[in-house]
């Protein structure tokens, strides 16, 4: 026996009663609360239902678990997608039975093509956004496919549907906001403060030499999930607190100067790596001085980090002091280099030029924290929201698969005059739309399989040995307590979700009694048979009809990650850099998703990642000073550098379109050509300072371009030495960056 369980042994009872009072309160308190009100609210829902003796008052019961989330904000923002959806989609019924009600072949088709849209409307938006696609379609299969049945009974059919549906979510809303209510807004709050305590760490790890390639990597790759989901929380946090409304265009801010201060981070990172294995110490010990200058810029009199929004605001003046210092202190740092050293004198204007756009993206990040401390700030005008990407190839194919698996369902019940066949398809169409969006649809339906097999069982005994004995709502809701209290809770734990959200929603459509209860034994055994029967399809549909996880669509995947830099070279130049950097890091996280099984194409992914961001933010910051250079100065540079650079905007797509020998070699070849063409024009002329500064800065981005293109850890190694090596590979590198 250990001295701990001695020691614990002799304490009172009631202190070893008070520890585990104390340690449930802090860890597990919030997901019983959680637990005990949505089993509330889909009980509220079911007695009011038959209160108001609707048709069927599982649907209401239904939506609570179909919309339940642990924060009110969620609870809202979704709830709201699924009315607008639901309205949608009820239109979409009216027009489908008005031109085909008495054709339900071309009804059904109708139906699928409209739920394939849906579906592939779904999979190419972000947040509860999809979600209101998926509605829109689900509520055609649910009100629609009985209505070839009985299309007379239409809009007796849908204005009930309509209120079933508005009075679970109603009951839903309700419970999470007034009932212990769990604010989003508490949340995001601590996942900007976590982030911006993090990145802080991060940079000055990085500049003082502390956080080596491995490492940032896996921090910039675990910074992809945090900017998706502190813009998710967001867009939820806006429906319950005004505070929130009142700061939501700095929140997106925020998150767009974080993108492009890690991307610069990285950049500057990659850059000092390459040095080192270039043994360019004059530039290294030239630089390195201006690193250890930025750390203690972000911490407080005291010496402790910077953490709240109150502290951001005396880092950030103390940033704005170094960054107009910077450039006077780095000209007088250049002068002392020896002039006759290009390859010196180039590599130092680089760093120094990244190191500066990095103090002023550092700059600009801070007092945006710093503003949220007021409700009203000038930085809340800012008009870049961030742009999801998403591939309209697999997008498609998750509208395919379900429309296909509607056709082939239906085509069955038609065939076959199964009674029970316009419940298998609306099924179908549930689970085809509601799983696309999960990363691995097929093993999401497995899961739940399991669920609703637990599901039907459980019914049986319900249907046919409980409810018989009861009488009134207050037994019936006892007797479901315990049942409802159980699937919630398995929906908490992630390896048992899939089989917790099978119980809680198909529990209640197969067994919870209508008003008017049904005790047929063959109707309830029938309707199980469809119910698993759709699932079968569906799983198997998800498994050989292009799998989300397949490695071929990973590749795609990573294909379009790499078009993002023909985005760089030939998007318009309004807000290119803030949709360059979210479409890329969106991109990534889909495949990070995907790939969460299959570690090898991650870290592909993750490489191409990297390569994409450098080049095509120095690209992007290349065609803005030209574009600066055309309006103010158009003749600083000569007819033959405007070539130069107009071939490095052809050749650099194609490489990373595909990328081979070839692309690599007509890439690097307009590259150099453009370096010299630059180089020659700057020469040794007399120059006003604002017009040489301009050229060393293009030629900062072309040399830039050229060591990324260059870097021995870039996927583009083994192409350009014709090796074996992995090129997902990543190597340790030197352990510092300064």
């Amino acid at each position: 026996m250990t001295t701990d369980t001695t020691a614990a042994e002799r304490l009172p009872w009631s202190r070893q009663l008070k520890d585990a009072v104390t340690d449930w309160y802090q860890n597990d308190r919030l997901v019983w609360t959680y637990i005990f009100k949505m089993a509330l609210a889909s009980l509220l829902a079911l007695g009011i239902g038959m209160l108001l003796d609707l048709e069927s008052p599982r649907t209401a019961m239904t939506t609570v678990f179909i919309v339940m989330q642990p924060q009110s904000g969620m609870i809202l923002a979704k709830s709201f997608y699924r009315i607008i959806g639901t309205l949608i989609g009820t239109a979409a019924v009216f027009v489908f039975v008005a031109l085909f009600a008495q054709t339900p072949e071309l009804f059904l088709l109708c139906t699928a093509i409209w739920i394939g849209l849906c579906t592939a409307g779904s999979a190419h938006n972000r947040n509860f956004r999809s979600y209101g696609f998926v509605l829109s379609g689900y509520t055609v299969a649910l009100i629609g496919i009985p209505a070839v049945v009985h299309p007379a009974l239409t809009f007796d059919s849908v204005v009930t549907r309509v209120t079933e549906l508005s009075l679970g979510i109603l009951c839903a809303a309700m419970v999470s906001s007034l009932v212990f209510p769990q604010r989003t807004a508490p949340n995001l709050v601590r996942i900007i403060r976590g982030r911006f305590s993090a990145f802080v760490d991060l940079i000055g790890g990085t500049l003082a030499g502390k956080v080596d390639r491995k490492q940032l990597e896996a921090t910039n790759a675990r910074f992809i999930s945090d900017i998706i989901g502190l813009e998710a929380i967001r867009s939820s946090a806006v429906f319950e607190d005004p505070d929130v409304r009142l700061r939501s265009g700095r929140l997106t801010r925020m998150n767009s100067e974080f993108m492009a201060l890690s991307t610069r981070v990285h950049a500057l990172h990659q850059l000092m790596n390459r040095l080192h294995t270039n043994h360019a110490d004059t530039v290294i010990t030239a630089i390195e001085p201006y690193f250890k200058e930025v750390t203690p810029l972000l911490t407080r009199s005291g010496g402790e980090p910077v953490m709240s929004a109150t502290d951001a605001a005396e880092s950030a003046i103390k940033l704005d002091r170094f960054k107009k210092e910077l450039p006077k202190r780095i000209r007088q740092t250049r002068a002392a280099l020896p002039e006759d050293n290009a390859v010196t004198l180039l590599d130092f204007d680089t760093a120094s030029e990244l190191l500066y756009r990095v103090i002023e993206e550092l700059h600009a990040y801070t007092l945006t924290y710093a503003s949220l401390v007021q409700r009203s700030h000038e930085r809340e005008q800012w008009d870049k929201s961030y742009a999801p990407k998403t591939s309209l190839f697999t997008a498609a194919v998750a509208g395919t698969r379900a429309a296909v698996v509607l056709l082939l369902l239906s085509a069955f019940w038609i065939a076959s005059g199964w009674p029970s066949g316009d419940f298998a398809a609306l099924n179908a169409a549930a689970f085809c739309a509601i799983t696309s969006a999960a990363p691995d649809p097929a093993r999401t339906t497995r899961n739940m399989s399991f669920g609703v097999i637990a599901a039907i069982i459980i019914g049986y005994f319900y249907v046919f040995h409980i409810y018989p004995h009861l009488d009134g709502f207050l037994l019936l809701a006892t007797a479901l307590l315990p049942l409802l209290l159980f699937a919630v809770y398995l929906t908490t734990r992630p390896a048992w979700a899939g089989f917790g959200m099978g119980i809680c929603i198909f529990f209640p459509f197969l067994a919870v009694p209508d008003n008017l209860a049904n005790f047929n034994a063959a109707t309830y055994l029938n309707e199980s048979v469809a119910l698993m029967g759709s699932l079968l399809v569906t799983t198997v549909a998800f498994m050989i009809l292009l799998p989300p996880a397949n490695a071929w669509v990973v590749r795609h995947m990573e294909k379009k990650l790499r078009k993002q830099v023909v985005q760089a070279c030939s998007g318009k130049l309004n807000d290119l850099a803030g949709r360059f950097e979210s479409g890329t890091r969106d991109l990534m996280h889909q495949i990070s998703v995907l790939t969460a099984s299959q570690p090898e194409l991650k870290q592909s992914a993750l490489g191409w990642m990297f390569a994409t961001l450098e080049v095509g933010h120095a690209i992007i910051e290349l065609r803005q000073e030209l574009a600066s250079i055309r309006r103010e100065t158009p003749n600083l540079l000569p007819p033959a550098a405007y070539q130069a650079l107009a071939d490095i905007r052809r050749t650099i797509p194609a490489l990373f379109d595909a990328p081979s020998a070839q692309t690599l070699a007509a890439a690097m070849s307009a590259t150099n050509d453009a370096i010299a063409v630059v180089h020659q024009t700057i020469g040794p002329h007399q120059r006003p300072r604002s017009e040489r500064h301009r050229l060393q800065r293009t030629l900062s981005y072309l040399h830039f371009i050229r060591t990324a293109l260059l870097d021995e850890h870039s996927p583009l190694h083994p192409i350009r030495t014709g090796s074996n090596t992995s090129a997902t590979s990543t190597s340790e590198g030197p352990s510092h960056a300064a």
